[in-house]
């Protein structure tokens, strides 16, 4: 029985940047944060597609309260390694933000462009509170002050996947962040 090639075989996979138990243990860290923060209310999880979807689910497992769920998917990458600079929403969400608790659930923050736009996008919708919580923010590349509630890790400028991000679809099952050999 022969076996398939792994993440060690692929030349085009770097360094773990963040291992899968560091991972584990911010996701926990950040579920109880906003379990506390948001006691006695049930916030809507915003899952911002594709590259959320790991760590949305494991964060909505870490967090004690009612949550609910929704999605939105946004282009700014197309299957390019550099963010084109044009956002636009590929999917809109299906539940109304009046009055709700709004947390944003986000993979990556890069220059934080996209993120103003969705921001001022969903604040239009009147929520009660709107926050979010990212997994990674690269180094150095924001241009403003972003805002951000809660952070999982601040990373170096390469590019990276795994953990829900991806390269043209690619390696989003990995269960650790790592950087990015390949060409873009």
């Amino acid at each position: 029985m022969s076996s398939a090639p792994g993440p060690q075989d692929d030349p085009d996979l770097g360094d773990v940047v963040v291992s899968r138990d560091q991972i584990a243990e911010r996701v926990a860290d950040l579920g109880a944060q906003i379990t506390a923060d948001y006691a006695g209310r049930a916030p809507l999880l915003v899952g911002v597609l594709k590259g959320a979807f790991v760590f949305m689910a494991d964060l909505a497992r870490a967090i004690d309260l009612p949550v609910e769920f929704d999605f939105m998917a946004i282009s700014s990458y197309g299957a390019a390694t550099k963010t084109s600079g044009v956002v636009r929403i590929v999917k809109d969400l299906d539940l109304d933000l009046s009055g709700r608790d709004v947390l944003i659930v986000e993979d990556i923050i890069d220059s934080g462009l996209t993120l103003q736009y969705l921001r001022r996008n969903l604040q239009a919708r009147n929520p009660a509170s709107l926050e979010v919580c990212a997994l990674l923010v690269r180094q150095g590349q924001q241009q403003g002050e972003l805002g951000l509630r809660y952070v999982g890790f601040s990373i170096p400028p390469d590019f990276v996947l795994g953990y829900g991000l991806d390269v043209a679809e690619r390696y989003r099952n990995l269960p650790d962040v790592r950087t990015y050999r390949g060409a873009p």
